[in-house]
């Protein structure tokens, strides 16, 4: 079978998308997913999206790592089928879109910037020497200093598996304060279980705990990650954070056709 597809990017956080309106996809493959997400013996991502048709709204999002296991929410993937929707022509510049954690609204640019809204969140754990709060994805967050210098495979890694999360896990991001209303983060996927470049429910989530525990009293928080920049605002009402958008680029990269067994 021949299969067309195209290659997007947010923030270096790249990702598969196929058309599967169609419903020809074989989405329970495992194997052929996580090939196909192999930079050495197939396209090469972080993940692979597929778009599919929706009764509540104008498309479904299906997420999977690369290992090629669905997955929860991934924000910089959602951005990125907003810009893939827009190339098909599903939609124009406002959306809205159907993913594992409910409705997302998005509006996306003639450049291409696209503002994403995530979910609410009700609860942040915060802990003397960790934040975790779930943004459509889990996310541990740790603030550190000198943060180029971290090995955020095996931090990361041991933390994932640590534990403190049992074996469904969460992603592993840390923080270091640039100014008041900017910071830096690297974060540990699991599923990818590597470094990724940008991971954006990971920014979001990044955002969110430095409000709560006092780090920046801004509700626009600009977030630098190895891949670009990316902006999260919201809105704070006690412990409540709604209106949440990631905004940030979603980027063509090519498109190509791949025959699998």
């Amino acid at each position: 079978m021949e299969i067309n597809f195209d290659k997007y990017e947010g923030t270096g956080n790249d990702f598969v998308m196929i058309d599967n309106r169609n419903d020809f996809f074989p989405k329970n493959d495992v194997n052929l997913i996580a090939h196909l997400c192999d930079r050495r013996f197939g396209i090469g991502a972080d993940g692979l999206i597929l778009l599919e048709n929706d009764s509540e709204s104008d498309f479904k999002m299906v997420y999977y790592n690369s290992d090629g296991n669905q997955s929860t929410m991934c924000g910089n993937g959602g951005r990125c089928l907003v810009a893939f929707a827009k190339k098909l022509q599903i939609i124009n510049n406002s959306t809205s879109f159907m993913a594992v954690d409910g409705i997302h609204h998005a509006t996306i640019s003639d450049e291409n910037i696209v503002s994403l809204q995530m979910k609410d969140v009700d609860f942040v754990n915060s802990q003397s020497n960790y934040t975790f709060l779930d943004t459509g994805s889990p996310h541990h967050i740790e603030m550190v200093s000198s943060i180029a210098n971290l090995d955020v495979k095996s931090q990361g890694a041991a933390i994932r598996y640590s534990d403190l999360y049992g074996s469904a896990g969460a992603n592993v991001n840390f923080v270091e304060q640039i100014s008041d209303d900017t910071f830096s983060i690297r974060t540990y996927e699991r599923g990818v279980e590597d470094e990724t470049l940008s991971c954006g429910t990971g920014a979001t989530a990044a955002a969110i705990a430095m409000n709560f525990i006092g780090k920046t009293n801004s509700n626009s928080i600009k977030i630098n990650v190895r891949g670009g920049k990316l902006e999260v605002s919201f809105d704070k009402k006690d412990s409540h954070f709604s209106n949440v958008f990631l905004k940030g680029p979603a980027t063509f990269v090519f498109q190509g056709k791949i025959n699998i067994k």
